[in-house]
Parts: structure tokens; C-alpha cells; sequence
């Protein structure tokens, strides 16, 4: 990498609110907030809306939709195949 360009790449905690999960990373994004982690130490916290604890394809909640029944109300609508 070039010297001087590149923003820096710090550790920082992501929260989750909603969940009340939070785990600790590395990335280029900051904040004013902090945080005092599990190991003692004080680092940036940025809060999201959503993480692997609380998004539904992650947590198994997902819904299954009818495809069947949208396929078959759209053949009405518009005329399906002939």
C-alpha cells in the first residue's frame, strides 16, 4: 500500500443494539463514542440496525413466501402463457 493515501485501519466495536450483541473488529470506519471492551481497553463503538443476531436470514425467523400463489395471480392479471 501507498504511504499516506489510505485511511486507518483501527480496531472498533460494532453494536447491535436491538440484540444486545457487540464484537470488536478491525475497519477504516470511526466514531466519537467509545466504548471500555471485555479486555479492558477503550475503543470507538459505531451502532447498527442490523447484524448476523438479529437479521432474520441469520437467526432462522425468516418467512417462506406463497410463490405459487403470486405466480398464479399474476397469470390472472395478465393472461399467463397460452
Amino acid at each position: 500500500m501507498k504511504p499516506g493515501i489510505h485511511p486507518p485501519y483501527a480496531p472498533v466495536v460494532f453494536r447491535d443494539k436491538a440484540a444486545g450483541f457487540a464484537f470488536l473488529t478491525r475497519s477504516t470506519a470511526t466514531s466519537d463514542r467509545t466504548v471500555d471492551w471485555e479486555d479492558g481497553n477503550t475503543y470507538p463503538v459505531i451502532d447498527v440496525e442490523i447484524s448476523s443476531a438479529s437479521h432474520p436470514f441469520y437467526t432462522g425467523t425468516a418467512r417462506v413466501l406463497d410463490t405459487a400463489g403470486r405466480v398464479e395471480r399474476f397469470e390472472r392479471r395478465y393472461g399467463g402463457r397460452r
